[in-house]
């Protein structure tokens, strides 16, 4: 028996099917221009990739380029002018390796402005993307070659950032582009509710295959995300296939479903464009796709060739291009010489100083003769540049027309930051008493619950099939149950990211943050969402970084709990208490973007969730254990407060008098053992000691110098040994002697993974047991 695929709420449609018989939508005047420009824009992307030899991947950008221009120019609704403002429509690039592409078509739109709708250019260079930027294509901002400097050429990134107009997110690494706009197009969806701006996301069919988009695919149309549109450039080739899916009764090299089908087992509409060259399709295509209103997102498959009629096609015009001013090159250049009666500037290939591109002066100001040659032909072009002014005109008109507007009770996130920056002792609904019993985990949830409520909501929560097992559903308690939907359930703060996919959630979440209207949550064993949330936390923080050049202000945080961390999840095995999460974030982020919590005590994560968000890092990562814990009454055991976290690193025990030795704790099941079981041991001996603990490395780099040092001064870390219930490299900042570290205490001292078990039983396993500290800290005292 055959499967047959049960029924979907998404719609497919073969745009063939439904044009033969109704006029075309473009007149000659518009085909003309339309026609016209991509070859203008098919010319430039040879021109790029020419003068900056080995960069950029032409042919996917050439494949792309029409489907692209009538995006910006006839279905978008935005405002040229303004390139934040937030009502808008986006174009997301999750291909990030079209950025080739996104600056040439970007740049080409600044000059349609500029000689057709110079009302709509943006005032400010910074908000514009100009033909002159061309120059700083995939350089060095340190780059020193006279046009650059003369013509205060942008540096461009070799896959896109927001430091580039109208980009929102920073793309191209491993597929994480696609979860992430689709987490901008979740975020627009629940600020603006009935009529949200839509996402219009430019992707291939090999950005397809990355677990993380599948991932994500699942998660939008379960989500009903109906304001996202994805373009998709079905060319069939790859750096190293081109055969990437299957195709008719051909196995792809790949995979063995085609996009259409993927999208539709994922509950997308589908519209097929058999032919992604004619512009007739391409307008009908998007012109259906926005007509949509089942609530379901939709993808436009549109079959191209990577590296249309530049003169290498398929997976060798992937990375690759011509050589630079060679024949082939001019050859490619030739169809826009005819049409333009100008002549790209000659270079002898002989000649070291410009054929072998060895003098970059040289080839600088030849490129730019060339972009100038461009310019004169957009200049010359008056009917073409009309058409497309006139479409610039039209997007905003749309745009104004549509008076989009927050829905009643939307989200305000500004008020977590004003609400946990204002409140420092911790609230009474928070309080906990002495004594009693709880999780750090739990406690992060009501935390997590109370931002939400002060907020109307401004958190939305994602975890591997673990929203109750790690605590964060808690922080979706006071909205409506279940999981957010666009449609049926838009006042729930929870959502399904595709089921067990730290990938896709850490990706959509962080893109939900990049919005600026929520915090995004993400949620599993730190074990997995470390490792697997690193790249889109990373491309998150380069985001938050490039956009200062464009809008600058704070950062926009998204969270990344490890929860179930460290060893006390010892009954799961080594498989999943893993003590090394921490050390692949921990000060492994520049200054500012990521900050690591590692609470002890369930009375510190609100100090320390509370620090962070007043930090406004790009990514908040809280380090939070699963078993229950008995609440210390500190100030009777001669602790200091909880809210002393916040400085990230705290003297936990103030010696009597000289102390005869510094301990460094770090990891809520070292500490346990430590104030429970060896710190009595220790006193009963008469051993005074000053013990500190590490809440927070990145909280402690951004206090002053001369806090750092009043706090932890150096000779602390000489004189220090460490225990830890993470890696021994998260200590080397605390313990700076050879007999220190020698000393120092962590779960990998025998050499081997530990064993299953209670955390109990792990920690004596693994001598980080009370005892074990003792005897420890002994042993580095009499050795003095």
């Amino acid at each position: 028996m055959g499967i047959k695929l049960g029924e979907r709420r998404a719609i497919v449609l073969d745009i063939s099917d439904t044009t033969p018989e109704q006029p075309p939508l473009l007149s000659p005047e518009e085909l003309s221009a339309f026609t016209d420009f991509d070859l203008i824009y098919r010319s430039l992307c040879a021109l790029m990739f020419n003068y900056v030899p080995t960069s950029g991947h032409p042919g996917g950008s050439i494949s792309s380029g029409r489907f692209v221009a009538w995006t910006i120019f006839a279905s978008l609704d935005y405002d040229f002018s303004d390139p934040e403002r937030p009502d808008a429509d986006m174009v997301s690039y999750a291909a990030g390796h079209k950025a080739l592409g996104l600056y040439a078509m970007w740049a080409l739109r600044n000059e349609i402005a500029r000689i057709g709708a110079p009302e709509l250019l943006p005032t400010e260079t910074r908000l514009q993307l100009r033909l002159e930027d061309l120059l700083g294509f995939r350089h060095n901002p340190v780059t020193n070659t006279p046009l650059f400097r003369k013509m205060e050429a942008k540096p461009l990134d070799g896959h896109p950032t927001p430091a580039t107009p109208f980009v929102r997110l920073s793309t191209g690494a491993s597929g994480v582009g696609l979860p992430a706009s689709l987490g901008l197009a979740i975020g627009a969806a629940d600020y603006y509710g009935a009529d949200p701006p839509r996402v219009h996301i430019i992707e291939g069919e090999g950005g397809l295959t990355p677990g993380r988009t599948a991932e994500a695919l699942a998660a939008a149309g379960t989500a009903s995300l109906g304001n996202a549109v994805m373009h998709l450039d079905w060319n069939q080739a790859s750096i190293d296939s081109n055969r990437v899916c299957r195709e008719g009764d051909l196995p792809g090299d790949y995979v063995q479903w085609t996009p259409a089908e993927l999208a539709y087992l994922n509950d997308w509409n589908v519209i097929s464009v058999a032919d992604g060259a004619d512009f007739q399709q391409v307008a009908a295509a998007q012109r259906r796709a926005l007509e949509m209103d089942n609530g379901q997102p939709t993808m436009i498959v549109y079959r191209t060739t990577k590296g249309w009629q530049y003169g290498i096609e398929g997976r060798a015009s992937h990375g690759a291009g011509h050589k630079l001013c060679s024949a082939e090159f001019y050859e490619a250049l030739k169809p826009f010489e005819d049409m333009t009666n100008l002549e790209i500037p000659r270079c002898d290939a002989d000649d070291p100083a410009c054929g072998r591109g060895s003098d970059l002066a040289v080839v600088e100001k030849c490129y730019w003769e060339a972009l100038v040659t461009v310019r004169r032909a957009i200049e010359a072009r008056i009917d073409m540049v009309s058409v497309l002014a006139d479409g610039l005109r039209s997007a905003r008109g749309r745009l104004v027309a549509r008076r989009r507007a927050p829905r009643a009770h939307a989200p305000r996130v500004e008020a977590v930051f004003e609400n946990t920056s204002a409140v420092v002792e911790t609230p009474d609904h928070l309080g906990l008493e002495p004594g009693s019993k709880t999780t750090l985990r739990g406690e992060l949830g009501r935390v997590l619950d109370h931002c939400n409520r002060v907020s109307n909501g401004a958190l939305m929560i994602a975890a591997a099939d673990l929203l109750g097992s790690t605590s964060v559903a808690t922080g979706g308690k006071a909205f409506a149950d279940g999981y957010w939907n666009a449609v049926t359930n838009p006042e729930a703060r929870l959502i399904t990211i595709g089921g067990i996919c730290e990938d896709a959630i850490s990706g959509v979440m962080s893109g939900l943050s990049s919005y600026g209207r929520h915090i995004g949550v993400g949620a599993s064993y730190g074990a997995f969402i470390a490792p697997l949330g690193h790249i889109a936390s990373r491309l998150h923080a380069i985001g938050n970084q490039a956009r200062q050049a464009v809008a600058p202000g704070p950062y926009r945080p998204f969270i990344l709990v490890l929860a179930h961390a460290g060893l006390k999840t010892g009954e799961d095995g080594p498989t999943h208490a893993d003590p090394q999460a921490l050390q692949l974030i921990q000060e492994n982020f520049p200054r500012g973007t990521m900050i690591t919590l590692t609470p002890w005590d369930p009375q510190e994560v609100w100090h320390l969730v509370c620090e962070a968000l007043g930090k406004r890092p790009a990514v908040i990562a809280p380090v939070v254990t699963r078993p229950a814990e008995v609440v210390i009454d500190r100030a009777a055991r001669g602790l200091a407060p909880a809210r002393s976290a916040r400085q990230g690193v705290y003297l936990l025990r103030e010696a009597s008098g000289a102390p005869k030795a510094t301990v460094v704790l770090q990891g809520s099941e070292v500490a346990y053992a430590f104030v429970q079981d060896a710190l009595p041991l220790l006193e009963n001996d008469g051993i005074d000691l000053a013990v500190f603990y590490v809440a927070s490395n990145e909280l402690f780099d951004l206090l002053p110098n001369d806090e750092q040092d009043a706090i932890f001064p150096e000779e602390s870390a000489r004189a220090a040994m460490g225990i830890t219930g993470f890696t021994l490299p998260t200590m080397y900042r605390w313990i700076t002697s050879a007999r220190g570290r020698a000393a120092t205490l962590h779960p990998f001292m025998k050499g081997r993974y530990l064993g299953s078990g209670t955390g109990d039983r792990v920690l004596e396993e693994a001598g980080l047991d009370g005892r074990s500290q003792y005897e420890a800290i002994k042993r580095y005292i009499a050795s003095s």
